[in-house]
């Protein structure tokens, strides 16, 4: 079964389930297609949200084997986070003390986070389901187990490699339809002074800044501080305190443990700034609802008023985030000549739902864009950089945050 709808809320188990947003029936974001107009399964794309604790999430578990034992997005393709990892390290690194430390990270993809930690001479072991991922991350030499992380390996891992000082899930929490059994494989898997790390796109961003292309089957949850401290309560876990990440166009890190810990300044101040603006209330999730269906009529708009006016236009990055925006604006390859991405992974394949081909970003460049729609917005500074180095001159359409804009380079 691809799919299957939730009648309770997947943390709390809570019955009462208020609908927010409907985009529609939807492909699975990561599912690329080796020609067009081709069949394709399709799986409703709602968010909703409990009246119980507020949690927001999808009404669909669609199924995590479909979409992860095969996965296309390579974290070391982008040079941002490759930055970021390194920075990423020092800081968890600062809150762990010591050497030589034991750290497992969940969903490691191809070990880019964890190479930053082996470098500084730390044990590393990254667990991930996507078997041709842990393959290149084990050929780059990063330990990696290419299974679903959950409680009962939690306890193969501790038996075979012992307890973690530190245990990072980036990113991933919100990617698994029944939470409790991750966080706690996490809880078992901790050392008693160990400490956890998660990262995730903050709901916040999301309603503020209005990113309905977060929203795809992959990620169950959208969460707060306040939903994952509820989560992580549930199995003994403390947050203790919080960074601010670049990831997703707005991510935080919280930094939790067993034993209670000093809270920090910053973690109280946004916990406090998430009750002030009633972040998991209904009425802020309606009034995201009501601006997502604006902005995608604003966005097609402008996509169609430039295609009316002659000019060939290309997009740039075929994430899974495209393939929602794509899909909800109903912007296809009758628009868009095709889309430039650095994976190889993606190339000579074609987008979900909306047939357009993929190519590198050299190829596409060779057709003589007049206008760029930028998908991959939260990597805008690096993506127009990289325009710039390969000559390219034109306008570019940078659908997020807010509204759409364009400028030229």
């Amino acid at each position: 079964m691809l799919s299957k709808k939730i009648d309770s809320c997947r943390i709390c188990k809570n019955q009462g389930i208020d609908l927010i947003l409907d985009l529609g029936e939807q492909p699975l974001a990561n599912s690329l297609k080796r020609e067009a107009y081709i069949g394709e399964n399709k799986v409703p794309l709602i968010i909703c949200r409990c009246t119980k604790c507020g949690t927001i999430q999808l009404t669909e578990n669609a199924s995590p084997e479909v979409m992860f034992e095969d996965y296309v997005w390579v974290t070391g393709t982008s040079s941002t986070a490759k930055e970021y990892s390194k920075v990423f390290c020092q800081r968890v690194i600062d809150k762990a003390k010591g050497d030589g430390l034991r750290i497992v990270e969940i969903a490691s993809n191809d070990g880019t986070f964890l190479e930053s930690f082996k470098g500084k001479g730390h044990k590393v072991l990254g667990v991930d389901p996507a078997k041709n991922i842990a393959e290149i991350a084990n050929e780059r030499k990063i330990p990696t187990i290419d299974k679903f992380f959950s409680e009962e390996l939690a306890e193969t891992i501790v038996t075979d490699y012992g307890a973690a000082d530190i245990v990072i899930a980036r990113n991933v929490i919100p990617h698994v339809p029944d939470p409790n059994n991750i966080v706690s494989g996490i809880a078992k898997t901790l050392k008693n002074e160990g400490i956890g790390v998660i990262e995730f796109h903050w709901s916040e961003k999301i309603v503020k800044e209005i990113h309905y292309d977060s929203i795809y089957h992959e990620h169950y949850f959208y969460h707060s501080i306040a939903s994952l401290e509820r989560l992580l309560k549930i199995h003994g876990l403390k947050v203790f305190d919080v960074d601010i990440s670049p990831i997703s166009g707005g991510s935080l890190v919280i930094y939790f443990s067993k034993e209670q810990r000093k809270e920090s300044k910053e973690l109280n101040e946004l916990r406090s700034h998430e009750n002030s603006i009633g972040l998991n209330s209904k009425e802020q999730w309606d009034e995201f609802a009501k601006a997502s269906k604006l902005h995608s009529k604003l966005l097609r708009n402008m996509v169609i008023e430039e295609y009316e006016k002659g000019k060939k236009i290309i997009g740039y990055g075929a994430s899974a985030r495209s393939s929602t925006m794509l899909n909800f604006c109903n912007i296809d390859n009758s628009l868009i000549t095709l889309i430039a991405d650095k994976s190889s992974l993606k190339h000579g394949k074609y987008t979900a739902g909306t047939n357009i081909l993929i190519t590198d970003p050299d190829t596409a460049l060779e057709c003589k864009p007049d206008i760029i729609l930028l998908l991959a917005w939260n990597f805008k500074d690096e993506i127009i950089q990289e325009l710039k180095e390969r000559g390219y001159k034109g306008e570019v359409i940078v659908p997020l945050p807010v509204k759409p804009t364009k400028i030229t380079i």
